[in-house]
């Protein structure tokens, strides 16, 4: 797997069409890779950003999520959220690289990576082609963030091992490999979560993802979802002080 990140302009709300920006800093494309991209800079394209204002801070978070922890009960005084069904914090709304304003995530994440892929894929005259739209996630009782998925489109994100056996012939009862995530944080561990300007990256060389000349069906994106009830964490998400948002 290699990943190669791409230096772009600051993009801010002047930058009115995710489109152009791809078209001007991705020059070549070959058949099997996967682009990834920095949801914020999707969303300011979107117009996905609104001027900072602290007092009404908490009320944007609230109406962004699904459901939300209040603040007050968090050591950083950050809300812990539930967002288009993702568990993320502050409804991934933040004000870094915003040049003023708070960026949202895009309305339509899954949408805006079925568009981008059609582009790339118009534009390079290729099939094979994946777009990944990332934001910054964390692993429970662990430093460090990670880019985590929000959307894709042309692969396959999971990869279920169940059924199979191990090197000593044991079967897995559960496993299913988050091709996704991996490439999620791979590609983010080299285009940085910081004052990098490399919003985009580029992934070559993946021989273990199953492409697809397709966006994915309502289906497919429902099995990226996990109950709670058959959650490894569920134990500790059903027992947490949900309150409903405005999502």
């Amino acid at each position: 797997m290699i990943v190669k990140a791409i230096k772009t302009h600051k993009v801010t709300i002047s930058d009115k069409d995710i489109l152009r920006v791809l078209d001007k800093y991705i020059l070549y494309l070959k058949e099997e890779s996967i682009v990834v991209i920095a949801s914020k800079i999707v969303a300011i394209c979107e117009g996905r950003a609104v001027k900072l204002n602290k007092d009404k801070l908490d009320e944007l978070i609230k109406k962004e999520s699904q459901f939300f922890i209040p603040a007050k009960e968090h050591k950083f005084n950050l809300y812990i959220t539930i967002t288009k069904n993702y568990l993320t914090y502050s409804s991934g709304i933040d004000e870094s690289n915003g040049n003023g304003y708070y960026v949202l995530w895009p309305k339509d994440a899954q949408q805006s990576a079925n568009q981008i892929r059609a582009f790339l894929k118009d534009k390079f005259n290729i099939k094979k082609v994946g777009v990944v739209i990332t934001d910054m996630t964390a692993i429970p009782l662990q430093w460090g963030v990670i880019a985590g998925p929000i959307a894709y489109s042309g692969f396959k994100p999971i990869r279920n091992i169940t059924g199979t056996k191990d090197v000593f012939g044991k079967e897995f009862k559960y496993t299913k490999v988050g091709i996704i995530n991996g490439l999620a944080a791979g590609a983010g561990a080299v285009m940085g979560e910081g004052a990098e300007q490399t919003p985009i990256g580029i992934i070559e060389d993946v021989p273990f993802v199953e492409f697809q000349d397709k966006n994915p069906t309502q289906e497919e994106l429902n099995e990226l979802i996990i109950e709670p009830e058959n959650d490894l964490f569920g134990p500790m998400i059903k027992k947490a002080n949900w309150q409903k948002g405005g999502s």
